[in-house]
């Protein structure tokens, strides 16, 4: 369910936002909103490249908080600066919901994550 979950929330629903929301030029706005999950190329920073139940926010730099604020304020300027920060948080939104579940299922896997306190506080106003 969470692999499921997490490629529809990388390849499809960005699709489905573009297309509602973007009639007209909605291929080139998915585009744009598929070309975000560059960001990942951070990930080639970490050691190992890649562990399965890592969470990447606040882990790598282009997912650091900081990074996030940036990619709010990109919300604020013109096209396509705006669809930029937009599919940036798209990405990072479907991270955190990544770490969530596995947070949710295995929380001494996350006992280093620079985000715990942040996961710690989503699963406790879930219920988690």
């Amino acid at each position: 369910m969470q692999t499921l979950l997490h490629y529809f929330l990388h390849l499809i629903f960005p699709m489905m936002l573009a297309y509602i929301c973007f009639r007209k030029k909605w291929l080139s706005v998915y585009l744009i909103l598929l070309a975000t999950m560059l960001v990942d190329l951070d990930h080639l920073l970490a050691d190992p490249i890649f562990k399965a139940d890592r969470c990447s926010i606040h882990l790598h730099p282009l997912h650091s908080y900081f990074a996030i604020a940036i990619y709010i304020f990109l919300l604020f300027l013109k096209k396509p600066f705006n669809i930029i920060g937009l599919g940036l948080l798209l990405h990072m939104c479907t991270d955190l919901i990544d770490c969530l579940f596995t947070y949710s299922q295995c929380r001494s896997c996350l006992t280093d994550a620079p985000a715990l306190p942040l996961l710690q506080a989503m699963g406790q106003a879930l219920g988690i």
